[in-house]
């Protein structure tokens, strides 16, 4: 079982919208964990209640090559539901980073301590990575479907900021 596959996937139309508790068993699989009192003020409190109306306002089935930049950019709801778990006591960018990528995998990848290893500390992964996507008319891009590289993946990092 693999991070995407869990329970057929984050980003399926019956549980795309919001957190569940499959999204917080498949974070593990990349070797992080959502601390017990978030999960659960995600599952039944006012978190996932705060949350519920942002992933709705992600688009589900575009690839961040595809996106427009203000589907990423500082204030957008992707951004706004990063931050919003970012607040969460014991969750740090890379946990909620791997929380969004499991119900929006091919828009917002994974970005941990590796990936920010190969490519630096953009003010802005997403619009950093949005960016190396679409130029050279996407040849990144297309050259990392034709690799079928994973994106979604991830590495063994509770990641510390």
């Amino acid at each position: 079982m693999t991070f995407r596959s869990v329970q057929g996937g984050g980003d399926r139309p019956e549980v795309a919208d919001r957190i569940t508790a499959e999204d917080l068993v498949a974070v593990q699989t990349l070797s992080v964990i959502v601390p017990a009192p978030v999960a659960l003020d995600i599952l039944e409190g006012r978190l996932g209640t705060r949350l519920s109306g942002l992933p709705h306002a992600i688009p589900r089935d575009i690839d961040m090559a595809d996106a427009d930049a203000v589907v990423v950019a500082d204030g957008s709801p992707a951004d706004q539901a990063w931050r919003l778990l970012c607040e969460q006591h014991g969750v740090n960018w890379v946990i909620a980073g791997k929380v969004l990528a499991r119900k929006r995998p091919r828009l917002l990848p994974v970005y941990d301590r590796i990936v920010r290893c190969a490519i630096g500390r953009p003010p802005s992964f997403w619009l950093a990575l949005h960016a190396a996507l679409r130029e050279d008319d996407a040849a990144l891009h297309h050259q990392l479907l034709e690799r079928e590289c994973p994106i979604g993946g991830g590495s063994d990092d509770q990641g510390d900021a």
